[in-house]
C-alpha cells in the first residue's frame, strides 16, 4: 500500500475516533513530521508516515530526534498495521 493511502486510513480513523489529524507544515524547518494528531482527550502525537518498507531520509531522523529531545511524542508509523495499533491506543486512550 503507497504512502498516501497510508495516511488516508490514519487520517481518517483518528476522525472516527472523535480527534483530529491535521496535515503538519513547517516551513523552513525540513523534516517534520506528516500529521499532527489531537486526540479526542487533548493528547498531541506526531506522525510520519511510511510504507513498511519505507525508510526515514536524514533530516527526518535529525528532526524527529530533535523532537522527543524535547518530550514531544513523535511516531514512525509503517503500514496499516501500524496505523491500526496507534489508533487502538488512541481509542484506549493509552499513553496519558
Amino acid at each position: 500500500m503507497n504512502e498516501s493511502r497510508i495516511e488516508r486510513r490514519l487520517v481518517d480513523g483518528v476522525k472516527k475516533l472523535g480527534g483530529m489529524c491535521l496535515k503538519f507544515v513547517s516551513p523552513g524547518t525540513p523534516g517534520v513530521p506528516d500529521r499532527l494528531i489531537i486526540t479526542p482527550t487533548g493528547r498531541i502525537i506526531f506522525a510520519e508516515l511510511k510504507t513498511e518498507t519505507g525508510r526515514l531520509a536524514k533530516i527526518q531522523r535529525y528532526t524527529i530526534g530533535e523532537m522527543q529531545k524535547r518530550g514531544a511524542d513523535v511516531r514512525v508509523v509503517k503500514g496499516v498495521d501500524e496505523v491500526m495499533r496507534l489508533l487502538a491506543e488512541i481509542e484506549g486512550g493509552g499513553g496519558q
